[in-house]
């Protein structure tokens, strides 16, 4: 007999930008077993189709559209990041250039983008369970999840990590352009009108500032453990 959506297992991890939320849900996911959304990526894709159709950002039905339009696969527990195919096109690794993040923050402003993108997020709710990672995945896209995690970390040591993963891809960046860049993506994502970043109050926040990625998750799987009591899992991100 289906499994009904609402049945279905939730883990919902939010956060900024280098948090560390992605690195952590997709060890997590494959820790447990489940399927995972990477909702940024989602966004990332929405911004690079829209770059690659020279859509007016002010465009804003234009722009949802695209969203609604989007012939896109994810894959998202391939690789390290996960490989995410558009129109055809391998888009993995254009879609986490500064190019694409700077796009995605502009869309995910945008009401008509964000509403024409719930259902798509919803539908990746399958058994055996899901690991959703964004910035409103507990406060909007699955609101009765039993578990939500708000990572955060200072805005310096977010930067520093970001900055050391796009040199290992031989990217040329300024750290201290960055650090700016990314305090002005904080400030944009938690004003914005639709979805404001900002933790649930039923969130269990972390600061990951000084941790390493092991303890975050093996903290994270002891939390789905509390909320799923009896869930059988492996133990621990590389088991």
């Amino acid at each position: 007999m289906p499994v009904a959506a609402a049945e279905v297992p939730v883990v919902a991890i939010d956060g900024p930008g280098g948090s560390g939320k992605g690195t952590v849900a997709r060890a997590v996911a494959r820790a447990l077993g489940w399927h995972m959304l990477d909702s940024g990526a989602l966004y990332r894709v929405v911004g690079l189709a829209a770059s690659q159709q020279r859509m007016d950002w002010e465009d804003t039905a234009g722009l949802a559209r695209v969203a609604r339009d989007l012939a896109v696969v994810f894959d998202p527990l391939s690789g390290d990041e996960g490989r995410i195919v558009l129109a055809g096109s391998d888009v993995s690794a254009a879609i986490r250039e500064e190019a694409a993040g700077h796009a995605a923050s502009r869309v995910a402003a945008v009401p008509a983008v964000r509403e024409a993108l719930v259902d798509r997020q919803r539908r990746f709710r399958r058994p055996p369970g899901l690991v959703a990672d964004g910035r409103d995945m507990g406060s909007v896209i699955f609101p009765d999840a039993r578990l939500k995690v708000f990572l955060t970390a200072s805005v310096e040591e977010r930067a520093l990590r970001r900055y050391k993963q796009l040199k290992q891809k031989g990217i040329d960046v300024s750290l201290p352009a960055l650090s700016k860049d990314m305090a002005e993506r904080d400030r944009r994502d938690a004003e914005r009108a639709v979805a404001p970043l900002r933790a649930s109050p039923d969130a269990r926040i972390l600061d990951t500032t000084g941790l390493g990625v092991a303890e975050v998750v093996v903290r994270v799987l002891h939390w789905v453990g509390e909320a799923y009591p009896g869930l059988a899992r492996r133990e621990g991100p590389d088991a």
